[in-house]
């Protein structure tokens, strides 16, 4: 089981790590939302909870609650720019199917 970052989000994320002046590593999850029934969470934390699942990827620290890995197993980081757009991308082999505005997927 595992949850990676490809070498943009790495470096994404190490940057914004040394602009906020502190953090140990970023927070990946999900929750309902969305027409399709879920949808991602991603956040910058200072402390890891007690149950946190901890992944390393590109020097950088990922933290998981267990009941969002199911969902999120094998699922690569991306941070992509599309014409003037950038952002993270979440390339997950659990998806069945996601909503037409992208914005909540189903497993």
């Amino acid at each position: 089981m595992a949850i990676t970052l490809s070498a943009s989000a790495a470096d994404r994320i190490q940057k914004f790590l040394a602009q906020r002046g502190k953090g140990i590593g970023l927070r990946l999850g999900v929750r309902t939302s969305g027409c399709s029934g879920m949808a991602y969470t991603l956040e910058f934390v200072d402390e890891s909870l007690p149950d946190d699942l901890s992944f390393e990827s590109g020097g950088v620290t990922v933290l998981i609650d267990p009941k969002s890995l199911s969902f999120l197993d094998g699922t690569e980081l991306d941070f992509v720019r599309e014409g003037l757009n950038e952002g993270f991308k979440f390339n997950n082999p659990n998806v069945k199917n996601t909503c037409g505005c992208g914005e909540s997927f189903n497993v």
